[in-house]
């Protein structure tokens, strides 16, 4: 059976660009005649915004989007990820490099525009030096295991390297946090996910997250990345770039503009919120449900 989910940040409230991955993630799942699920991603504790979890939610509602199944708050699953975590074994390391460290010693940045971890403290920590974060291994540049290949239905084949464009990650970091990679992974496998429906702003996540799903042997589920959202100034829309908060009270014309985005052309205007989703859904399916 098919199982989706949208999974925001309570950093604020949504916008147009967080609408257009909650708007693709529903469609899906309804077209595909399966369960939707919010799952409240606050594991980066430190920008949760107080009241912010309980915003997003009645604004979905507003949209007519209502979760089929409980939410779940990552800040209340800590010792799932600490179980996955002990799972990994030897394929986890401390290590002791800080940021600067790290940048003062990188050769490339990674695909998120992060440094390459040089893999500083790979084979032990010096005799002088603490754990800060702890990291998981991945192959080596020439290790057929370290190529990552998936479909993704939206952007077409994709492949990775990991050594050569993420390096070794962090699953714990030096705040004591768990990191997203791995939250997110065990989520969804604990939920049963099958089908992760989000921004192409993640794209760049999926290699890593395939291949901690390899290490714990869970399912890995199909994937779409919907292009993002910019402004004017061709930035991603985010709370960064001054996105405008969603209104609740006209959500008809947002949803309009979402499912343009999505490149979806409905019949006519839908007079309702309801005759909205009545006409979206099968014009998704038709486009995306065999793919």
């Amino acid at each position: 059976m098919y199982v989706g989910r949208f999974a925001p940040s309570p950093t604020g409230p949504l916008h147009a660009g967080s609408l257009v991955a909650a708007l693709a993630s529903f469609l899906d799942a309804r077209a595909h005649q399966g369960r939707w699920l919010i799952r409240i991603e606050d594991i980066d504790e430190a920008r949760t915004v107080a009241g912010a979890a309980d915003h997003i939610i009645q604004t979905l509602a507003a949209f007519g989007m209502r979760t089929d199944g409980e939410i779940v708050t990552q800040s209340h699953r800590k010792a799932l990820y600490s179980a996955a975590f002990d799972k990994l074994g030897d394929a986890v390391y401390p290590c002791a490099c800080s940021r600067k460290e790290i940048a003062d010693s990188r050769v490339t940045l990674a695909t998120d525009g992060a440094a390459i971890y040089p893999g500083t403290c790979r084979h032990g920590l010096a005799p002088d030096r603490a754990a800060r974060a702890w990291r998981v291994r991945v192959p080596g540049t020439t290790d057929p295991q370290g190529l990552i290949h998936f479909h993704d239905r939206w952007q077409g084949p994709i492949t990775e390297n990991l050594a050569e464009h993420v390096g070794d990650f962090v699953l714990k970091r030096a705040d004591g946090f768990w990191a997203y990679q791995l939250a997110v992974i065990v989520d969804d496998a604990e939920q049963g996910v099958t089908d992760v429906v989000r921004g192409a702003d993640l794209l760049e996540s999926t290699a890593r997250q395939i291949y901690l799903q390899q290490l714990l042997r869970f399912s890995i589920p199909r994937y779409l990345h919907v292009t993002e959202v910019v402004n004017d100034r061709g930035e991603k829309l985010s709370k960064q770039t001054g996105a405008q908060p969603l209104d609740v009270g006209n959500p008809l014309s947002a949803l309009m503009q979402a499912v343009a985005h999505c490149g979806l052309m409905l019949d006519r205007t839908p007079r309702s919120v309801d005759e909205f989703w009545a006409m979206a859904i099968p014009a998704w399916g038709q486009r995306f449900r065999d793919r």
